[in-house]
């Protein structure tokens, strides 16, 4: 395989040569270049670059902007994807005024990154919370009713454009970058263990967090409609309220299969939750909207949050990596300890079976030599016979000597196992 070429590196090359030649030297078409270089955030000449320059055109060459989050790091020739290289700790940005801030928020355009999600969401599924389930997962981190769905899609395409106004870009981020997405408990009282016993079917998370880069630090931002526990019934195989039910039958004259219980049911009311998406950081918040105020009116509030957040989080980043190496180097002696164990375990074992097969060896040898000598003996007390029974007696040697055979002591003793 091919060298991987560093975004510096291919920046240089795509600004000396047209990208036709580029793509040549690496094997690979230039539209497919051109697509690695987006992969990169490396910017290439714009069509009619190298024209100009034949006739004496001066075009400004862009700087190579810094490398965002989200952008990968180096490329390999004969990979599908650029990969990402291991990236350093998350920093938070320096403070700056925010006043100097221009905000670029277009009230009326959705957020790209909003755009289009409402088709995903209606008319496709409910959780038996009444919170919406669709069946694709690589969508923004919504989960709400339909009832509350446009007003959670205009909220958060307002805070998403007023993030992006600030220089703060709200984007899906790729698997390799392995944010996560901490579960997610929707309920008011959160504080509440939830009842192990109970069934919570269809519940819908995104397979990847939605979050905001201040700085290289990311914040996981989550949209929901928080749950309230309420005393329901089955009403025509539907999950409803007993104080919506008719008051006939909340004073018991529903029929004899119907009983309350108690639920968890959307509320109506959005809250944000901006999360750490590092598992070794973890950190969250919440904006939780009342009766008396709206989630909109917040949005100064959690962009100020979110700013004050980056440091927090970059600050448990560090922390946690800090642990993390400890644990590592913990393990590590751990294990390089245990090794040694188990190595002076196996010696001793080697060394205990190469003591038992000597004395294997030795107890065999003792036994041929004792049958030898046994059978020695005999031969000499044979020659003090007379000849017919000399004869007889030399035989029955033989054939005994041929029954019970004999061992090669010495190709034994060349198979000892030595422990050293």
């Amino acid at each position: 395989m091919s060298a991987p070429v560093s975004r510096e590196a291919l920046y240089s090359e795509v600004w000396a040569e047209p990208m036709t030649t580029v793509a040549s030297r690496y094997g690979v078409s230039s539209s497919f270049l051109a697509r690695v270089c987006a992969s990169l955030n490396v910017p290439r000449p714009a069509r009619g670059y190298w024209a100009k320059l034949a006739v004496g055109k001066r075009v400004a060459q862009p700087a190579l902007p810094r490398a965002r989050p989200e952008d990968a790091l180096e490329w390999t020739r004969g990979q599908p994807e650029p990969l990402h290289a291991r990236r350093p700790l998350p920093v938070a940005p320096e403070r700056r005024a925010r006043r100097s801030r221009r905000s670029t928020a277009q009230p009326d355009t959705l957020h790209p990154l909003i755009a289009g999600a409402r088709e995903h969401f209606v008319g496709v599924g409910t959780a038996d919370s009444g919170h919406l389930r669709p069946t694709k997962r690589r969508l923004v981190d919504l989960y709400v009713s339909e009832a509350t769905i446009d007003r959670a899609i205009a909220f958060a395409s307002s805070l998403f454009w007023e993030l992006d106004g600030r220089g703060y870009r709200v984007t899906l981020p790729r698997f390799d970058q392995r944010l996560s997405r901490p579960a997610l408990d929707e309920r008011k009282e959160r504080v509440k263990q939830r009842d192990r016993y109970e069934l919570r079917h269809g519940t819908w998370s995104p397979d990847r967090p939605t979050v905001v880069h201040v700085g290289s630090v990311a914040i996981g931002l989550g949209i929901f409609e928080q749950s309230e526990r309420l005393d329901v019934q089955y009403v025509d195989g539907k999950i409803v309220p007993v104080a919506q039910l008719p008051q006939l039958k909340r004073r018991g004259g529903a029929p004899p299969t119907a009983f309350s219980f108690q639920k968890d049911l959307a509320s109506g009311r959005l809250c944000l939750r901006a999360a750490s998406p590092y598992w070794l950081a973890p950190w969250e918040r919440y904006w939780e909207e009342t009766e008396a105020r709206s989630i909109n009116t917040m949005i100064p509030d959690i962009v100020r949050g979110i700013e004050d957040a980056a440091v927090v989080v970059a600050a448990l980043a560090k922390e946690g990596a800090a642990k993390a190496e400890a644990d590592r180097m913990a393990w590590e002696r751990q294990r390089a300890e245990s090794q040694q164990l188990e190595a002076e375990r196996a010696r001793e074992r080697q060394t205990q079976a190469s003591r038992e097969q000597l004395s294997e060896i030795i107890a065999t040898w003792s036994v041929a030599t004792a049958r030898e000598d046994f059978f020695a003996d005999l031969e000499r007390r044979a020659a003090m016979l007379d000849t017919e029974a000399q004869s007889a007696l030399r035989q029955r040697i033989h054939r005994a000597r041929a029954m019970l055979g004999g061992p090669d002591i010495l190709a034994r003793f060349a198979s000892w196992q030595d422990s050293d």
